[in-house]
């Protein structure tokens, strides 16, 4: 199989690296999340990953915390996912370099645009933690910056569902799926895609988003060489 992308941003959940342990970091289970993404970086794809904090704390929960604290709180949960993904991909043999929007210069350097640019064109994997480095905006909105700052071809969004539903297929087994779908579409109809400011940048700078399950991490490498795994959300 030929890839279809040159560069991609993939987006993880938390909870896809917890696996049946619901909380923390399920390694075995990691190593088989990074298998798919070697190969894509052994067949010439430049790989940036944004991944999120759920598996270990979840802001909009915190019941009656300060928001503000509650998220810088989940920014350093996303730290934690992004040394644990870059330690399994450096055991499969893949050069990786992690980059936070919160400086912590002892255990990973700071996001700087075009040094990371730089490391994607050396066919390096960087990833990107901490979110945005700013309260009340999401990981998938970090997602949506990082994949527009680094003119990424397409955000692949891995989650718990293989892809877009008109309604929660967990709660209608009639709910229809979406081969494609408008970001007008998501927007006007509240579709839970990402989140809206996600989705309207996205869709402001023309960026497509490709919704697909991580329940099989090969479907990984299937939706690089552009095999229909999913939901594709473009303009």
């Amino acid at each position: 199989m030929q890839p279809k992308y040159k560069r991609i941003l993939l987006k993880l959940s938390g909870e896809s690296l917890a696996g049946d342990l619901k909380h923390g970091i399920d390694f075995d289970l990691l190593l088989k999340i990074c298998e798919p993404i070697k190969k894509c970086v052994d067949s010439g794809v430049e790989v940036g990953i944004v991944v999120g904090g759920g598996n270990f704390w979840r802001g909009r929960t915190s019941g009656d915390m300060d928001r503000t604290r509650a998220d810088h709180m989940g920014m350093l949960a996303t730290a934690i996912n992004a040394l644990g993904v870059c330690d399994a991909l450096e055991q499969l043999g893949v050069d990786v370099r992690v980059q936070t929007a919160i400086n912590m210069r002892q255990v990973a350097e700071p996001y700087i645009r075009n040094k990371a640019v730089r490391h994607l064109d050396k066919g390096r994997v960087v990833i990107f933690g901490c979110g945005t480095g700013n309260p009340f905006f999401s990981t998938d909105t970090a997602a949506a910056l990082r994949a527009v700052e680094i003119e990424a071809d397409v955000i692949m969004k891995a989650t718990m569902v293989n892809g877009v539903y008109d309604s929660d297929p967990k709660k209608n087994p009639d709910a229809k799926k979406f081969d494609t779908i408008t970001f007008q579409d998501v927007l006007s109809k509240d579709l839970a895609v990402m989140d809206s400011t996600a989705s309207a940048l996205c869709k402001d700078n023309n960026m497509p988003i490709l919704v697909f399950s991580i329940e099989d991490p090969e479907n990984i490498y299937r939706a690089v060489c552009g095999e229909n795994v999913g939901t594709v959300v473009t303009n």
